[in-house]
């Protein structure tokens, strides 16, 4: 640890960074239950609703853009807590909307606070830890963020039992309370800051862009997270609607798909030992088809299935993003800031996308997923396969 944090130590850094971590997938998981049921309360169709999560993602990706720069200008520390504050107060309009329009603006303003919050935790990793290091410790805070989405829809469809989708957004209101608290308690570990002004700060965006194996990799790993979040915002109404689970068995089946994800970053680690990165990752990416084409033929017929199946893919995808972000995190000794914007970015952009494209069409929403799966596997196979060789000598070692 390069910087020394005497309050919070180096345990309770670690915790720090996981539940800074733990806003993506707290803030689109706790509430997925409730997503049929918001349908019939603001009388709209699945289409406006899953709006809550499309919008959310584009917001927050177009965030990561514009607050990366800065945390290389001001710090990370005034950034996480802007982005906090922002959210927090985004989540009580949340529970103050009364219709689906005022609920889709807020979570506009909530996506652009948590967007700081996920960038600056990102940078403060690459400022206190380096190498196989690095490495570990991304694996170790994904291995228990990923525990989010596996306690979120449960914890939702408990509240869904003593009160109101509202109720949902109160507590992620809380969370956000808690956030402000612990980055109190953080030190500031950016030690060079950026002096230029700051239409210069988001410039450097460009100046990242322009290196050409961080594009390559950049391009690869962005494609997976269409596939994961394409399931997100189509596993309520999988589970609910056409299996007809009732939102406490949806809970158990999401959560088993998160067991899966908590998995993956681990299982990586103990692979990486034996096999080179390349190999690794190309076995992930054979797996992401394979279980897209199971899904396509077979995944209708049984929810359990389905389940399994699913929480393979999910596995697989979450453990790409292990040595994907230590790789592209290689490419850039500076501008880290700029760095991790782009590759939140383009994830959070992809995932979006991936959210569109599997409601379409709405009648046969296992088959979208399915094709995206595939496509997103094949794609990835295909350029992880002839991936240049003077883009190699780190991933063989």
């Amino acid at each position: 640890m390069k910087i020394e944090q005497p309050i919070l130590g180096k345990t309770g850094m670690l915790l720090f960074l996981v539940l800074m971590s733990a806003f993506p997938p707290l803030t689109t998981d706790l509430y997925l239950p409730a997503l049929p049921t918001m349908v019939e309360v603001f009388a709209t169709n699945q289409a406006t609703v899953n709006l809550t999560l499309t919008v959310y993602f584009g917001t927050y990706a177009v965030g990561l853009l514009f607050w990366g720069p800065l945390s290389e200008m001001f710090g990370r520390k005034p950034i996480m807590l802007i982005g906090a504050g922002l959210y927090t107060v985004a989540s009580i309009f949340c529970v103050m909307a009364d219709n689906i329009e005022g609920l889709i603006l807020a979570r506009v303003l909530q996506a652009f606070g948590g967007s700081a919050i996920t960038v600056v935790t990102a940078a403060i990793v690459k400022d206190l830890y380096d190498g196989i290091e690095r490495e570990k410790i991304m694996a170790t805070i994904m291995s228990l963020v990923v525990i989010a989405p596996m306690v979120a829809p449960t914890i939702g469809s408990l509240l869904l039992k003593f009160a109101t989708w509202r109720m949902i957004f109160g507590a992620l209101a809380v969370f956000g309370c808690l956030c402000i608290i612990l980055s109190l308690c953080y030190r500031e570990t950016l030690t060079t800051r950026y002096t230029g002004s700051i239409l210069r700060s988001w410039g450097r965006l460009i100046v990242v862009l322009k290196n050409p194996k961080f594009v390559f990799y950049l391009g690869v790993f962005s494609l997976t997270p269409m596939a994961m979040m394409g399931f997100v915002a189509a596993s309520s109404y999988i589970y609910i609607d056409h299996f007809g689970f009732t939102e406490s068995s949806f809970s158990i089946a999401f959560g088993l798909n998160a067991l899966f994800a908590s998995l993956g970053p681990r299982l990586y680690i103990m692979l990486s030992k034996h096999f080179t990165k390349h190999k690794i990752i190309r076995f992930y990416f054979v797996l992401i088809t394979i279980c897209g084409c199971l899904t396509y033929f077979i995944g209708a017929m049984f929810p359990w299935l389905f389940a399994a199946i699913t929480a393979v893919a999910t596995m697989a995808m979450i453990s790409t993003r292990v040595p994907g972000t230590n790789i592209l995190l290689e490419q850039q000794e500076h501008d880290t800031g700029s760095a991790v914007a782009l590759i939140q970015f383009f994830s959070m952009m992809c995932g979006a996308i991936g959210m569109l494209l599997v409601s379409i069409p709405a009648d046969s929403i296992i088959q979208s997923l399915a094709l995206i799966q595939i496509i997103i596997g094949l794609t990835c196979l295909i350029l992880w396969t002839f991936v240049k060789q003077e883009c190699q000598p780190k991933l063989l070692s």
